[in-house]
């Protein structure tokens, strides 16, 4: 009978169910046959809804999806055009920054390739990039934001691994920044030798271009000065990031009506119930595993194999990138995060620097053939075929490993700031 339901359970899943009915289900059942009540599961799901910080996920995610909805990434793109330009790579270079910065607001790697991809495709090609370079750029650069506060990715792993959200949102910076500067190096090497169209820098269009984004360019500080000053909590930062947003694209550019604000609220909060409702069932669920001492039983198996931090962070990069290639991000943070939170306690891995090796294997999953999500977004954006897209995404893909082997085995590069920060008086 267990063979019977774990098969139909599975084939629920095979058959497109919903990811929260499929661990659901699986949670009652369990419940079930432990004989403990299915209320169990909703008293998880209550509590993980009344999380005091699950609220910045709403107000970031709808202030994203205004920004996105806004001419923001067209602005952005003359803001980094204007101050990278005219330094070699620097179209490219203004690319990547764009992207990773766009990211990090909306927190959804696909929406960047979409927002921006129609803006920075023609222009690199213009500069005589090539298209698989063009392409295999724009398909990877995205994905690096999501380690940027304030990325909703970052808030969802503090929630479900229950470590503070702003010493994580200090931990992503160090190693966003490696990530940049790995892919910008490759980005100088690759600028064509000839160019029809330089850019020198022109001071008049840098201050065009400033005065054009001045009411955009206070955000990230206004988040990240606001928390770290000590004057805003993290839900305090999101709503008046929401509030600044909603004012700057409505009153001031003009670029919005309040007519599509419901629109706008709707698609936001559609993302936002898919998350919250997975994570509910998926915590229910990991208290069953929790209770049944799973983890700990996986990890006596592990343990027979794997003796040193060094070879279990090895085996866990390998099986995050399968996981990133294969889900989405916030699934894979709900999901897997409480199996692996235990077992990287006991090799002794700061669960800080264990959140930042966890997203960056997954904005690398985003990109890894056969069937990283970003492959096909990119596929239908740009109107080629995904085999195309597997062979330019393929050098980004090994430049963002090696910024993965460096943020894995130095762990310095995620906890700098956050030990400055907490021995600073």
């Amino acid at each position: 009978m267990t063979a019977l339901t774990i098969a139909g359970i599975v084939l629920i899943a095979l058959l497109g169910a919903p990811l929260f009915v499929v661990i659901g289900l699986s949670a009652l059942l369990c419940f079930s046959s432990a004989d403990i009540e299915p209320s169990a599961l909703f008293i998880e799901f209550y509590r993980v809804a009344s999380a005091p910080t699950l609220t910045a996920i709403p107000l970031f995610t709808f202030a994203g999806f205004v920004l996105a909805r806004s001419k923001m990434p067209e602005r952005l793109t003359r803001l980094s055009r204007a101050f990278l330009g005219g330094v070699q790579g620097g179209v490219a270079w203004m690319a990547l920054g764009a992207c990773a910065f766009f990211t990090a607001f909306t927190g959804a790697s696909g929406v960047t390739i979409i927002a921006l991809g129609g803006l920075l495709y023609p222009l690199l090609l213009k500069e005589n990039y090539s298209k698989n370079f063009s392409l295999g750029l724009l398909t990877s650069s995205g994905s690096i934001g999501i380690l940027f506060p304030p990325s909703l990715p970052l808030i969802l792993y503090a929630i479900v691994a229950q470590v503070s959200v702003d010493k994580l949102f200090l931990a992503g910076i160090v190693p966003g920044i490696l990530m940049i500067l790995i892919v910008g190096t490759y980005c100088r090497i690759k600028n064509p030798i000839t160019t029809q169209h330089k850019i020198p820098f022109s001071l008049a269009d840098a201050k065009a271009a400033v005065r054009e984004s001045i009411w955009e360019i206070p955000l990230p500080f206004l988040v990240l000065f606001g928390i770290y000053g000590g004057w805003l909590t993290l839900t305090e930062a999101a709503s008046l990031t929401t509030v600044y947003v909603v004012v700057v694209e409505l009153l001031i550019y003009r670029e919005l009506a309040f007519k599509d604000l419901p629109a706008i609220m709707r698609d936001s909060m559609v993302l936002v119930g898919s998350i919250v409702i997975i994570l509910g069932t998926a915590m229910g669920f990991t208290s069953y595993l929790v209770d049944e001492q799973v983890p700990m039983q996986i990890l006596d198996v592990i343990k027979n194999y794997v003796e040193s931090p060094q070879t279990f962070l090895i085996l866990l990069n390998v099986f995050l990138l399968l996981v990133g290639c294969t889900m989405d991000v916030f699934s894979a943070i709900i999901v897997v995060v409480p199996l692996i939170v235990p077992l990287a306690q006991n090799y002794g891995i700061n669960l800080i620097h264990l959140g930042i090796i966890f997203l960056a294997n997954l904005e690398i999953g985003y990109t890894t053939p056969p069937i990283g999500l970003n492959l096909f977004i990119s596929s239908s954006r740009f109107n080629e075929p995904v085999i195309e897209l597997y062979r330019a995404a393929l050098p980004f893909l090994g430049l963002q490993l090696i910024g993965l082997l460096l943020i894995t085995y130095v762990p310095g590069f995620s906890l700098f700031l956050v030990e400055w920060m907490s021995s600073s008086p």
